[in-house]
């Protein structure tokens, strides 16, 4: 089985009923969590009971993307058994901010962290990092494993390194924040869906996921302004959708 399921879609803080920034990627049984923003765990704990899974990837230390790393920590951490360390890659900066939520309980005990950017192997995948530009230090991702790329832009502004990360991707989830074409929907540290839907196509992605909505905002007009620069399938992420990859 090779899917994603969305845990969260919102920016800043989750809209009723939704989560902020979080997805579940499955690869024959091997699973991988990019970013745990607010009001994902409950989320992530339908498919991963006790969050039993084998990897996790924060893209930056903002806790719309890590605040239920905390979580996440605790639901290990007091586990009987507690079983091994869960592989942790992030950038600098989101294990200092995630365990100052709970200093007692050492995440080093739960998860053996890894720094992005840089290169690493992740089961089945091959890990690419590299930091785009955002307000902290910030790691765009792109995971590769036979018969399948996918590319995560986390809540960055666009770079040219998007071009690589999501060169030919099956999946390229990418953060649509703002919203508008014209003068002053532009932000060096955020994307817009047009943004997004620019970028997809320069790299030749084939499917777009739009996600990080600013609460509020009219996810089908993000949708038609992705649409005016990307020709391809784009989907708009909803908490608990599936997508087969």
């Amino acid at each position: 089985m090779r899917r994603l399921t969305v845990l969260g879609t919102c920016g800043a803080w989750p809209e009723a009923g939704r989560g902020a920034s979080g997805f579940l990627l499955e690869y024959d049984g091997f699973r991988v969590v990019l970013d745990l923003g607010y009001a994902t765990l409950p989320r992530l704990l339908e498919h991963a009971p006790a969050g039993d899974v084998d990897a996790v990837v924060i893209t930056h230390e903002h806790p719309d993307h890590c605040a239920d790393l905390s979580a996440l920590c605790r639901a290990r951490y007091f586990a009987q058994p507690r079983g091994p360390r869960v592989p942790l890659y992030c950038p600098p900066g989101v294990v200092g901010r995630v365990q100052a939520m709970e200093p007692t309980e050492d995440l080093h005990e739960v998860f053996d962290v890894h720094e992005l950017p840089g290169n690493h192997r992740v089961g089945p995948f091959a890990l690419e990092a590299a930091l785009l530009p955002h307000h902290v230090p910030h790691a765009g991702v792109r995971l590769a494993a036979p018969g399948l790329t996918l590319a995560y832009s986390g809540d960055a502004g666009p770079d040219e390194a998007l071009a690589r990360l999501a060169a030919d991707a099956d999946l390229f989830i990418a953060g649509a924040t703002l919203q508008g074409t014209g003068p002053g929907s532009d932000d060096p540290c955020l994307m817009s869906a047009a943004t997004a839907g620019t970028w997809a196509a320069r790299a030749g992605a084939r499917r777009l996921l739009l996600t990080h909505f600013w609460p509020g905002s009219d996810r089908a007009r993000s949708a038609a302004e992705a649409g005016g620069t990307f020709t391809g399938e784009i989907v708009t992420a909803d908490e608990g959708l599936l997508i087969t990859l």
